[in-house]
């Protein structure tokens, strides 16, 4: 079955392009080459776009490899027809994790629910925990860096 992938990485200091493009090269291929663009966002990092096709999920292989980098910021999907997973990574939030259907939808099982109940004492807390499954913080901080380059474009109708 064709799988399909992502991996966005938002946030990337000069210094680490070269050990990202290597890792990312061990994992599929080395004729895969990173297009880097200045991060307006964040000064001083690059953001760049990898899309593959492969019969392997590469998602879990890739997410591991781009977290020992403690200063990037980076999503990773990898797809097939029925859905697949997610990973986001910050610096100050660490790793998340969630399975997600066809459209790109975060999915929550029972267990992940029953889990967020058995911890929580209220309603704030129920709110809290059940927004971490579903990853709103990872969101929160990731979504200024995803719009960089319609914003781009904004700014150069504007001229």
């Amino acid at each position: 079955m064709s799988r399909r992938g992502t991996c966005v990485i938002h946030t990337c200091p000069s210094a680490l392009r070269s050990h990202v493009e290597w890792a990312i090269q061990g994992i599929l291929g080395s004729g895969v080459r990173l297009a880097w663009k200045p991060q307006p966002r964040i000064g001083g990092t690059y953001r760049c776009v990898i899309n593959w096709r492969d019969t392997k999920n590469r998602a879990p292989e890739i997410a591991s490899a781009l977290r020992t980098w403690h200063y990037l910021r980076f999503e990773v999907r990898d797809e097939d027809a029925h859905g697949g997973e997610m990973f986001r990574f910050t610096p100050d939030l660490g790793m998340h994790r969630s399975e997600i259907d066809q459209l790109g939808s975060v999915l929550v099982n029972e267990n992940l629910i029953f889990e967020a109940l058995a911890s929580t004492f209220d309603e704030e807390a129920l709110r809290s925990a059940l927004a971490r499954v579903l990853g709103t913080e990872w969101e929160v901080e990731l979504e200024p860096l995803r719009g960089v380059d319609h914003q781009e474009v904004e700014h150069l109708r504007a001229i």
